[in-house]
């Protein structure tokens, strides 16, 4: 390196086709040694980005390596919460990664806004909850500039990424704050509760269904509840939780009138066709007929194939 930058002809800053420098990728794969180097000469620019926008510091933070980070932040012309063309800064990417360590050093600059939304109108906080990382959760939900309850784009909230991916410490910790509305839906009318159910989360469904504040039974913009969602994802354990509570209608009809039973039967998930049952679900549900543009009644039996009652019922009989 050192014998490479002795050569006249060899420019210490010039970047290749995509716009990387020599410090850039150094920094992107943690070379503490090379940096040095490189930031020793006056022609490298500390803080030039490449063609996505991205520095040499946003590399570094995104992959954890907190000895680059802390040697590029002594660096004076550098912009440490500048954003790549995406929105997202080193602290988005820092916190998406989990690594609290560099998380914790930019936080701890005046100049780094540490609720500052991406393009897509996700924060920080938003990315760092949606992957599991309590204690960057923590670290962020320590500064008062940042909401603990902000939708992103599509009206998304920390919680709703959370719950829908199953992350059960940070659902409780964001619902030890009071500014969050734990049933709060995204902008398809989906909660939280309806995500973790869906996806199966056991934990986060029982957590959400302690909070008085939680409809259990509450409709997305499609018209399907929690337990529709679970019965299509045919999340046995998840549907007999729901069915468990009196506020949960077990025969509940979407906007196409398709109840938990009949997506049950169609789909042929047997033991939570009998679940259903059990709990007052009706033996007859609709579905739409194309041959004549009407809905039909069928009859939902878990000794049935449930092609052969969804079939019949479209007019065809098979052998």
């Amino acid at each position: 390196m050192k014998i490479l930058l002795g050569q006249e002809d060899i420019s210490p800053d010039r970047p290749d086709n995509e716009g990387q420098t020599p410090l850039l990728g150094a920094a992107r794969n943690g070379h503490e040694g090379v940096v040095k180097i490189l930031l020793g000469r006056e022609e490298v620019n500390p803080d030039r980005p490449d063609n996505e926008g991205q520095t040499p510091l946003w590399n570094a933070a995104r992959n954890g390596h907190e000895g680059v980070v802390k040697i590029l932040l002594g660096q004076e012309e550098l912009s440490p919460d500048k954003p790549d063309k995406r929105g997202r800064t080193p602290l988005s990417y820092a916190a998406w990664n989990g690594h609290a360590g560099v998380a914790k050093m930019l936080l701890e600059l005046e100049d780094v806004s540490p609720g500052k939304p991406d393009r897509w109108g996700r924060t920080p906080l938003s990315y760092a909850a949606r992957n599991g990382y309590e204690g960057v959760v923590q670290l962020l939900l320590g500064r008062e500039e940042v909401n603990p309850d902000k939708p992103d784009g599509f009206g998304r909230t920390p919680l709703w990424y959370a719950a829908g991916n199953g992350h059960a410490g940070v659902v409780k910790v964001l619902l030890g704050r009071e500014e969050v509305d734990p049933d709060k839906p995204d902008r398809f009318g989906q909660t939280p509760l309806s995500d973790a159910a869906q996806g199966g989360h056991e934990g986060v469904v029982k957590i959400l269904l302690g909070r008085e504040d939680v409809n259990p039974d509450r409709p997305d913009n499609d018209g399907q509840t929690p337990l529709w969602k679970a019965v299509y994802k045919s999340v046995e354990s998840v549907v007999e939780i729901l069915l468990e509570r009196e506020d949960v209608n077990p025969g509940s009809l979407d906007n196409d009138d398709k109840t938990p039973l009949s997506v049950a039967s169609l789909y042929g998930y047997n033991t939570i066709m009998t679940l259903l049952q059990s709990y007052g679900a009706r033996t007859h549900s609709m579905v739409f007929n194309p041959r004549i543009h009407r809905f039909v009644e069928i009859t939902a039996s878990p000794s049935l194939s449930p092609y052969t009652t969804f079939y019949e019922a479209l007019g065809y009989h098979p052998l």
